[in-house]
């Protein structure tokens, strides 16, 4: 089976670690084809992935596009278009990654005569896209062969949205458990690095961005032992650095200097949460899926993640980690209150998640299943 892929962004975000998942037993027979040039493409190149820059000219549209930009954007997506569809008739299927390879996709398949799947990453609500571009993505989605959606709450806001139902099948993000097994040497050097060995370390990973909910985090922060320290893994994307200003001055104004740290980007994911005593997810929106949820827990860490969207679908509150409304501060404090002085009993939640995020989400079962449904697609 040959396989185009398509995705816009030159940046590793989940949708894109999962695409590399998913790409890696096709790396003989397929292209990623990207709308934008960056360190994804040398994340491809290190699996040994093919991978293709179809265009260096940003894509204007965004979430939040009104009518009038989104169809000014389609005649700069012309060019791209034709060229995607030119290289479509040389595999058997196009698989869109993005809502912006969708858009691109799903002409290009009608263009190539080659079947669309659409990998569905994101919950289509009024929170996260504009009117237009629900309607655009729907559309555009209703007229693919297959939609892959990564939780149940995809799926269903996909179909409230106007999405056929027939066309979904929901398989989640795939892991490889074993690069989440860090020693305890290398634990104890990330937190000598750090200069926080003796100190509660809470860790959020996740691009820095208003509805990640870094703010409530660190507003919950105040409210915790002395002892607990905030690690801010990640940085600004799509024009959203005022936030990171924003954030230090929260930390400032609660004299918050000496417990807050931001790290930036990083590629060390697995040996950064495995330095952390606590992985908190505080999305004030619902989050489609919660990838570093499923990482936190392979990683043998307690887990508090926000009570909305896919997070639900992962985290059994007071089983294998803690759930918490969304933007709550108080209420967030209190659960990382408790977990700091009751140990032993959240140590145990994080084994019941380590072993049952190893049996839901392992990525050769979710390869597997993926790769059965193209088969039925192609009939190959």
């Amino acid at each position: 089976m040959k396989i185009l892929f398509l995705d816009q962004s030159g940046k590793p975000g989940g949708a894109e670690l999962c695409l590399i998942d998913i790409a890696k037993p096709y790396r003989d027979n397929c292209l990623v084809g990207l709308f934008a040039d960056g360190s994804f493409r040398n994340l491809l190149e290190q699996n040994q992935i093919p991978v293709q820059i179809l265009t260096n000219q940003e894509i204007q549209v965004r979430k939040e596009s009104s009518l009038t930009q989104g169809l000014a954007s389609l005649t700069q997506l012309i060019p791209l278009i034709t060229k995607v569809a030119k290289i479509a008739r040389e595999y058997d299927l196009i698989y869109a990654n993005t809502q912006k390879a969708l858009v691109v996709g799903a002409l290009a398949s009608f263009l190539s005569r080659r079947p669309l799947v659409y990998h569905l990453h994101d919950i289509l609500s009024a929170e996260h896209f504009s009117k237009i571009n629900r309607a655009i993505a729907v559309n555009l989605a209703n007229r693919a062969s297959l939609i892959i959606a990564n939780s149940q709450a995809s799926k269903t806001a996909f179909i409230e949205a106007g999405g056929k139902a027939n066309l979904v099948e929901v398989a989640y993000n795939g892991f490889d458990s074993k690069l989440y097994q860090i020693s305890e040497d290398k634990i104890k050097q990330i937190r000598q690095e750090l200069g926080l060995e003796d100190k509660f370390i809470i860790g959020h990973f996740s691009r820095l961005s208003p509805w990640k909910g870094q703010h409530i985090l660190i507003e919950s922060l105040a409210k915790t032992p002395e002892n607990a320290t905030v690690i801010l893994v990640g940085d600004a994307l799509f024009g959203e650095q005022d936030y990171i200003l924003k954030l230090h001055q929260q930390v400032a104004n609660l004299r918050l200097e000496n417990r807050v740290k931001f790290l930036g980007f990083r590629s060390d994911i697995p040996q950064l949460m495995s330095a952390c005593d606590l992985i908190a997810h505080t999305s004030i929106a619902a989050e489609p899926f919660g990838r570093v949820i499923v990482e936190g827990m392979l990683c043998g860490k307690p887990v508090i993640a926000a009570k909305a969207g896919g997070a639900t679908e992962i985290v059994e509150d007071g089983i294998n980690g803690f759930l918490v409304t969304p933007n709550q501060p108080q209420e967030l404090g209190e659960v990382i209150a408790r977990c700091v002085t009751e140990i032993d009993k959240t140590e145990i939640l994080a084994k019941n998640a380590k072993l049952g995020a190893i049996a839901r989400f392992d990525v050769e079962v979710i390869n597997r299943q993926i790769a059965e449904l193209l088969r039925r697609l192609v009939n190959v």
